[in-house]
């Protein structure tokens, strides 16, 4: 007989980064190479108009291609308006809107 103490436990959610598929990210880094100056902080995400509606984040779409999860990538990319507010508000002066369209070019490249 098993005991309940409240809780479980979960399966583990580390991400081995040997195994991940960093191809589209690398693609991604050759046309835009100042992708690689994201800092993750979320300020595009927190000025997102979409945010508001869909769960989509600039910051959230570079980490799923950095992990290999290109069709999550797009599937939220779908939802961006390319309103240009996430590269009023990026520390890092990162013109988001042309990183959202090299993003999509190589996808649409891919998907012919």
């Amino acid at each position: 007989m098993a005991i309940d103490f409240g809780f479980k436990l979960s399966p583990s959610s580390a991400i081995n980064l040997d195994r991940l598929d960093t191809e589209a990210f690398n693609r991604l880094a050759e046309l835009e190479p100042d992708v690689r100056k994201c800092i993750s902080c979320g300020s595009c995400t927190a000025t997102c108009t979409a945010g508001k509606f869909y769960d989509i984040g600039l910051r959230k779409i570079l980490i799923y291609l950095q992990r290999g999860m290109e069709k999550e990538a797009i599937e939220m990319l779908e939802h961006c308006m390319l309103c240009g507010k996430c590269s009023m508000v990026c520390p890092r002066g990162l013109n988001t809107r042309h990183i959202v369209l090299s993003i999509s070019s190589i996808y649409k490249k891919t998907e012919q």
